[in-house]
Order: structure tokens, then C-alpha cells, then sequence
């Protein structure tokens, strides 16, 4: 069993898929509208609502030039300059301690995304449960490191990340003397295309790395979070708003409430509905059994009589013997009087002496 543990919550192989709701920058710089929507990620199940720590200067320089702007005509963001960007979507960080608070309150696990040094620093002083590294951070081992040493467990979005590339950065975190690290399976577009997500991949990590493994999803809708859960995924991260047509920086491929309870609802079926390995029937459909088929008596057969053709079918119920014994019952003698709709048992054949 793959399993990490998250305050008191085990997270991995055999245990509730874990929903995650990223507020991102979806919060528009309003404080009131981020504890509305921790309020609603609550209301809807979610088990955890993840932000972002970081400022722009930490992410980025205030430049102008092509490097600086996103020249990506699929993105949300086209044109933008990278340091504006980041301005609109940061959480100031006097927010988080009174966030994270209400996420408490409301009895969700709170955490973040830290982007350099500082952000972790600053974290540890609000006694996070845990970090979530984002996609195009794994390659930072320097980050992967510090935030490692805390000795809390590591989420990892996998992203754009080579398999040497994984190796890596869990060997980084590994020589820290953590073991605690769960890998997300990530698809680092936004929006993301549901042909790129390679879910097949989920199974891979978990062989490959020997860590839980869940999704971190950027396209429309739930039906790749479902998948993944169907396929193994132990976590699923999902970016929220209140209302995507309200804006918001990533409301595109965000959940709104009503999807983010069916992505919860939906996953623990799916996790009920994949169990174990079973054959012969579960312990629920035991009284269906009797609705088998079994051999009987379809005419008045007189004690002395040949079971034929005529006189005994398989049919339903299944009281009487398996079919299996069809061929072998027939030519065999009746030891009493049988009646149509009589399920035929050892009983009633004559044993050859």
C-alpha cells in the first residue's frame, strides 16, 4: 500500500479519493470573495482548498521584453506581460493566516503552493500540513529541497517533468530523509486538452516511483478527474470559482460549486465501485444466487422412471442441482414420485449398486 498522511487524513492506495479545490487567483484580489469560496469548496465536500504564496517579484522581473510576455496564441493570457500577470493572480500574503483559519473552521485542510525560499519560510511559520510544488517548479531542486527539509509531505505536480527528471527530484527529497511524496500526473496547459491528459501514465508512476499518485486536472469539466480516479488517482486538485462568468483569472477551466460536489460524489463511487478482486459474487448478491438456474422437474415422474428429455429442464430458480449434472441425470432412475416443479436433488436418483 502507497499511502501518505496529511494531518490526519491517509491519502493514497485503498482510501477516499482526496479533492483538492485550488483558489489560485480566482479570488480577483477580493478577500470577502476567498472565504466565500472556501465557504462553498466546504459546502461541497472538498477535503482541502490550496493557495499560492508568492509575490511577483519572486516569480518573475518587471520587464517588457518578448521573454516577458506570453506569446502562446492557445493561451489565456496572450500578450500579457509576466510580471502584471502575476500581480492580478497573487494572494497577498496577510491573507493566508485568516484563510487558512477558515478553512480550519469549516474542517478543510489547508495548504499552498510555495514558489521560492521565502514563501516556504513564511509558510512554516503558519505550521502548514504539507506543500504542493506546482508544475513548472519541479525543476527547481533547490526549492524542492528547502521545502523537503521541513519534513512534511511533498505533492508534486509532474508536468512537463521527464522520467529522469522525477527521478531526480524524488531522489532530492529522498536524501532529506523524507519519504513522504505523492506525485500528480499533470497536463501543463491551461486550459488543457482531454486528449493530453495520458491518464494510462497514473498506473506507470505508481510502479515506476513507488508513491500514491493522483491528477492534478486542468481540463473543462470533471469526466479526467473521474477517469483518473477510476484509474487509480488517490488526489485530485481541481482549480475553483464561484461562478466562471463572473471572471477570474483561471474561471475557464475552473469548477464551480455544484461540479466541484459532483467531482466528490461521483470519485467516492467510483473508488467504492473499483473494490478488490472478487469472483463467485459479492457478499450482497448471495440471496440472487437462488435466481440461477438448476434442474427440475417439468413432468409427473412415477418412482421407477427414467430422467429424459421430457420430464426434467434446467430452468430458474436455482434450488435444485447445478446444471452441470444435466447430461449425466439422464437415463438415470427415479427413487420416488416427483412432481412438475420439483427441484431435482441427489435424493431422488437411484445410486447404481
Amino acid at each position: 500500500m502507497k499511502i501518505i498522511k496529511i494531518a490526519d487524513t491517509e491519502i493514497g492506495d485503498g482510501c477516499t479519493p482526496f479533492i483538492v479545490a485550488e483558489l489560485s487567483g480566482n479570488h480577483q484580489q477580493d478577500y470577502a470573495l476567498a472565504e466565500k469560496m472556501i465557504e462553498a469548496a466546504a459546502a461541497a465536500g472538498a477535503h482541502a482548498i490550496k493557495l499560492q504564496t508568492y509575490t511577483p517579484e519572486t516569480m518573475t522581473l518587471n520587464l517588457q521584453n518578448d521573454d516577458f510576455l506570453v506569446d502562446d496564441e492557445n493561451s489565456l493570457w496572450q500578450g500579457e506581460n509576466l510580471y502584471g500577470l502575476y500581480a492580478k493572480a497573487s494572494t497577498p500574503w496577510e491573507w493566508h493566516k485568516p484563510l487558512f483559519d477558515k478553512a480550519k473552521s469549516l474542517g478543510l485542510i489547508a495548504f499552498s503552493s510555495p514558489f521560492d525560499a521565502s514563501a516556504v519560510d513564511f509558510l512554516e511559520t503558519l505550521d502548514v500540513p504539507c506543500y504542493k510544488i506546482a508544475s513548472f517548479e519541479n525543476n527547481d531542486l533547490p526549492l524542492i529541497k528547502k521545502t523537503a527539509q521541513t519534513g512534511k509531505p511533498i505533492i508534486i505536480s509532474t508536468g512537463m517533468a521527464s522520467e529522469i527528471e522525477i527521478e531526480e527530484l524524488i531522489s532530492t527529497i529522498r536524501d532529506t530523509g523524507n519519504n513522504q511524496i505523492l506525485l500528480l500526473k499533470c497536463t501543463s496547459n491551461y486550459p488543457a486538452d482531454a486528449s493530453d491528459s495520458n491518464l494510462a501514465t497514473i498506473a506507470h508512476m505508481k510502479k515506476t516511483y513507488h508513491c500514491p499518485v493522483g491528477l492534478s486536472d486542468h481540463s473543462d469539466g470533471i469526466t479526467v478527474s473521474l477517469a483518473a480516479v477510476a484509474l487509480g488517482a488517490c488526489l485530485v486538485e481541481k482549480h475553483f470559482v464561484l461562478d466562471r462568468q463572473a471572471g477570474g483569472i483561471d474561471a475557464e477551466f475552473s469548477l464551480e460549486p455544484e461540479e466541484l460536489g459532483d467531482l466528490v460524489s461521483e470519485s467516492i463511487k467510483i473508488n467504492a465501485a473499483l473494490g478488490h478482486i472478487q469472483y463467485g459474487g459479492s457478499e450482497n448478491e448471495q440471496k440472487s444466487k437462488k435466481y440461477r438456474r438448476s434442474i427440475y422437474c417439468c413432468k409427473g415422474i412415477a418412482k421407477g422412471d427414467v430422467f429424459t428429455e421430457d420430464n426434467i429442464r434446467v430452468i430458474r430458480p436455482g434450488f435444485g442441482l447445478s446444471p452441470r449434472y444435466y447430461v449425466s441425470l439422464l437415463g438415470k432412475i427415479a427413487t420416488n414420485d416427483l412432481q412438475p416443479g420439483t427441484a431435482i436433488c441427489w435424493d431422488h436418483i437411484e445410486e447404481k449398486e
